[in-house]
C-alpha cells in the first residue's frame, strides 16, 4: 500500500511519519524537503498513492483533494472538510454508524484535537438524553504548545533561552471564534456552540479537555461508561478522585505518546465536571488518522498504534 504524507515536514506530519515508517504494509512515497511547498513537484505522488494523508492549512488541503482520483483514500489532518458533506468524520467510537462511514468512505476528516475531547465527552450525553440539544455548554481546555504548529513551538522554546517569558499558560482565541467550534457543535447536535476557552501550557503536547455541568455526577458516569464499554482507545475511569490525582493534582501529559482518551468523572449530586485527557499529536491528531486508515482498509484499528 502507498502512502503519501502531504505535509509530511509539518508536526504532525513528521508525527505520522514517524509511527508509519516501519510498518512493512506501506511504501511511503516522500518528497524532497526542498520542493515540499511545490504542487507540481507533489502532485505526481498525490496520483500514485493508494493513501494520502494532508497536512496542510485549509487551503492547501483543498488544492490536493481537487487533485487526487475519486478512488484514492484521503485522510485530512486540517479543518477544510470536518463539516463538509460527503465526508466521514474520524471519530469511531462515537457510533456504530460513525465506524461504518469511516470503513466505507474514501473521504476522512480527522477530528480537531480540542473537539476529539469535548465531543467525546458530550455526543453520548446529548444521545443518550441526558443534556438536551438546546443545553448551553462551557469547555476549558489546556493544551501543549505543539498544537500550534512549527511558529509556536519556535516561540516558545526560543521564549525559554530569551527569558523564560512562556512559562506562564495562555488563553488564546480570546474573541469566541475558535476554528473548532463548528465540529464541537454539529458533531454534538448542540442548537449552539459552547463558550470555549483554551489555554497553551508550558508542555511541548498533552490535552485536558473539561466540560462543566448541573447534572449528578454518577448519572453522567453511567451513560459514559456504558457508551465506552468496548472501546479500544477511549477509557472512562472509576468515579475515584483519589485515584485520578497525584496530591489534589492531574497529570495533562500522561497519555502522551498514545492513541488513547481518558475521560474523567468529578462532582456530586449537583456538579459535575468531566475531562478528557490526551494526546494532541496522537487522538488529537496523528493517532487519529492512523486508527481510521486502519478502518477503511479493513486493517485491525490498532494497527501501528500499540
Amino acid at each position: 500500500m502507498k502512502v503519501f504524507i502531504d505535509g509530511q515536514f509539518g508536526t504532525t506530519g513528521l508525527k505520522l511519519e514517524s509511527r508509519l515508517r516501519g510498518r512493512k504494509d506501506i511504501s511511503l512515497l516522500e518528497l524532497d524537503f526542498d520542493v515540499r511547498e511545490s504542487f507540481e513537484a507533489k502532485k505526481p505522488l498525490l496520483e500514485e498513492a493508494d493513501v494520502v494523508f494532508l497536512c496542510l492549512p485549509d487551503d492547501a488541503a483543498r488544492e490536493s483533494v481537487a487533485a487526487v482520483s475519486a478512488d484514492t483514500l484521503i485522510i485530512d489532518a486540517s479543518t477544510a472538510h470536518r463539516t463538509a458533506e460527503g465526508w466521514a468524520y474520524g471519530l469511531p467510537e462515537l457510533s456504530a454508524n460513525h465506524r461504518a462511514a469511516i470503513a466505507s468512505s474514501k473521504r476522512i476528516a480527522v477530528n480537531g484535537c480540542h473537539a476529539c475531547g469535548f465531543i467525546s465527552i458530550v455526543y453520548p450525553l446529548v444521545s443518550a438524553g441526558v443534556l438536551a440539544a438546546s443545553s448551553r455548554l462551557s469547555c476549558t481546555s489546556l493544551t501543549g504548545y505543539s498544537g500550534g504548529g512549527v511558529t509556536l513551538i519556535d516561540a516558545h522554546e526560543k521564549g525559554r533561552s530569551a527569558g523564560d517569558k512562556y512559562h506562564s499558560p495562555r488563553p488564546y482565541a480570546l474573541g469566541l471564534s475558535h476554528k473548532h467550534l463548528p465540529e464541537m457543535q454539529k458533531m454534538t447536535g448542540l442548537d449552539s456552540p459552547p463558550i470555549f476557552y483554551p489555554v497553551v501550557g508550558d508542555m511541548y503536547q498533552g490535552m485536558l479537555v473539561s466540560v462543566p455541568l448541573w447534572l449528578p455526577a454518577k448519572e453522567v458516569w453511567g451513560v459514559l461508561a456504558s457508551h465506552y464499554k468496548d472501546s479500544r482507545f477511549i477509557t472512562v475511569k472509576p468515579l475515584d478522585l483519589d485515584a485520578a490525582v497525584d496530591g489534589g493534582f492531574m497529570n495533562v501529559e500522561a497519555c502522551n505518546g498514545t492513541n488513547n482518551l481518558e475521560i474523567f468523572v468529578f462532582g456530586h449530586e449537583e456538579q459535575t465536571i468531566v475531562a478528557a485527557r490526551l494526546d494532541n499529536l496522537g487522538k488529537g491528531a496523528s493517532g487519529a488518522a492512523i486508527q481510521c486508515m486502519n478502518i477503511a482498509c479493513g486493517l485491525d484499528e490498532a494497527t501501528g498504534l500499540e
